[in-house]
């Protein structure tokens, strides 16, 4: 692991191989671990960064809301990249990373090559739904405070949109569980309070800004994550949509091997850009459900 120290806080990364930079950040209550089983490939051809994000895995644990906005921690992933000598570089993320990656392309575009997005959102537009958003984020925390880290994994876990992940394997499942109860329960309510959905100033009038070739997937089994991910794909000009459709939110773990393709598949695209990019699917209707 690197130290990238900030001043403010502490940043750790794990570095593989040699070539173009890829800067890899991961989803809520995960680490940069989330990245190893696919860290290998892409370091044949890339350097490959996986980045423990603000208040998880070895990086800085502040609990002060403020410190996880979203603008904060894109200026934050900025300054790693500058001081690593990534830039530019291209960003894969998941999820709560993804609202990161996309924060960062807005405000720092000149640090991007490309984006590989998984299950990404832009953020909630409807200010009533984002404000209930807001409400539901700020119980989940008080949950996290009252409680602790077990309750908290358990509910986490359950939830509808990681139902795909009940297929996985015993041991696959526990070694998740485990890596998700290392996290320190007042960081996790103090992101959940600072960078969450319904805290986030929505990015769709801004996606066109975003102008390098992206490509995005989503599960078809994560009904809310597909409509957000249609979203981010229409509103990027240069995005090129992929479904799983027996998936859920998290392709990655639920099928490794075919989201290993998907992303070899996404980097050699952005590498070569002269490869048709494709239209971005219209935007189904469908009711909206939470997802992180």
């Amino acid at each position: 692991m690197t130290t990238i120290d900030l001043g403010d806080v502490r940043y750790e990364a794990s570095i593989t191989g040699e070539g173009p930079a890829v800067l890899l950040l991961h989803g809520f209550t995960g680490s940069s671990a989330d990245w190893a089983p696919f860290a290998p490939a892409v370091g044949a051809s890339h350097t490959a960064v996986a980045l423990d994000l603000l208040g998880h895995g070895a990086s800085s644990r502040p609990t002060d809301p403020g410190r996880y906005a979203l603008e904060r921690q894109s200026d934050d992933v900025a300054a790693v990249a500058d001081d690593l000598g990534l830039a530019p570089a291209v960003i894969v993320a998941y999820s709560y990373g993804c609202r990161i990656a996309l924060r960062l392309a807005v405000d720092h575009p000149e640090l991007v090559a490309g984006l590989a997005l998984e299950s990404p959102s832009a953020g909630i537009a409807d200010l009533a739904e984002r404000g209930i958003r807001r409400a539901a984020d700020e119980a989940l925390a008080d949950d996290l405070e009252r409680d602790g880290i077990d309750p908290f994994v358990r509910r986490w876990a359950a939830q509808p949109l990681f139902a795909a992940e009940q297929r996985l394997p015993a041991a696959v499942r526990d070694d998740l569980e485990r890596r998700r109860r290392a996290n320190d329960p007042a960081a996790l309510a103090a992101a959940l309070r600072g960078a969450g959905q319904g805290a986030m100033a929505p990015l769709h009038t801004r996606l066109a800004e975003i102008r390098v070739s992206t490509a995005v997937l989503a599960g078809g089994c994560d009904e809310t994550g597909l409509v957000r991910a249609h979203i981010v794909a229409a509103g990027i000009p240069e995005a090129a949509l992929a479904v799983f459709d027996d998936l859920g939110h998290a392709p990655h773990r639920e099928d490794p091997t075919r989201f290993a393709a998907w992303l070899a598949t996404a980097l050699d695209r952005i590498v070569a850009p002269s490869v048709p990019v494709g239209a971005p699917a219209v935007v189904p209707s469908s009711p909206l459900r939470r997802s992180p």
